[in-house]
């Protein structure tokens, strides 16, 4: 079974339409959102949509939000994507199909492979996304490490801690997870539809932080061999 992690915060306008979307690419996943009491109603809309959700008043941040939905799902599958609307679920079809086949555990909505890419991005703000990826890359051959549009077997994650740290959950997955092989697919990661960028400076320091304590486990020997990708 499919498990749909949905983070939000103040994301009623987008709600309806990604259900709808949702429910025609993945009709059988179950879909959870995670609000984190989004003064817009996020929440319950959700719940007059007929989703599963879990409001949080007192917890913030996108990591933490990702675990409280990885404990509340059902499935045996799991995937995390954004509420915005910057991420397809028309691709959800192919990212179950690899690891349903056994051709990955892991499948991460890429940005940087072949057919992918930004919509409507200036070439300052690309520059910046992929000034942000160039530490990570020691970490993982994966190339696109600050996806936040991935899909993994709940296998892969049983019995290892993910420290709840900022918006790039991703990372710390592909650092520590219990996977053979990672498959990148291609999206055109479109602009946020009404919703200001996750990404700040607290978030930008939150990102640092965790690369120094992943950096700092490889240097201990804590963390397994760079997994392999795309076949």
């Amino acid at each position: 079974m499919l498990s749909i992690i949905i983070p939000t915060y103040n994301e009623k306008k987008n709600l309806a339409e990604l259900a709808d979307r949702l429910k025609n690419a993945a009709t059988e996943a179950e879909i959870i959102i995670i609000d984190d009491n989004s003064p817009d109603g996020t929440g319950e809309f959700a719940r007059h949509l007929g989703l599963k959700v879990l409001i949080r008043p007192d917890q913030t941040g996108l990591a933490s939000a990702v675990l409280e939905g990885f404990k509340l799902a059902r499935g045996d599958i799991l995937c995390v994507m954004d509420a915005d609307l910057s991420h397809p679920p028309e691709i959800l079809p192919e990212m179950l199909r690899l690891i349903k086949s056994g051709s990955a555990e892991l499948v991460v909505g890429s940005r940087l492979v072949a057919g992918g890419g930004q919509a409507d991005w200036s070439f300052a703000r690309r520059m910046l996304s992929n000034i942000a990826r160039w530490p990570a890359r020691f970490l993982t051959d994966v190339k696109d490490v600050t996806s936040g549009f991935f899909m993994v077997k709940r296998a892969a994650i049983e019995g290892i801690k993910i420290n709840p740290i900022g918006y790039k959950i991703l990372l710390e997955i592909l650092a520590k997870g219990k996977y053979h092989k990672a498959v990148e697919v291609p999206i055109i990661f479109a602009d946020r539809s009404g919703s200001k960028s996750k990404m700040g400076m607290r978030a930008t320091g939150e990102y640092l932080l965790q690369l120094t304590m992943l950096y700092g486990d490889k240097l201990l020997g804590k963390l397994k061999e760079r997994g392999k990708k795309n076949g």
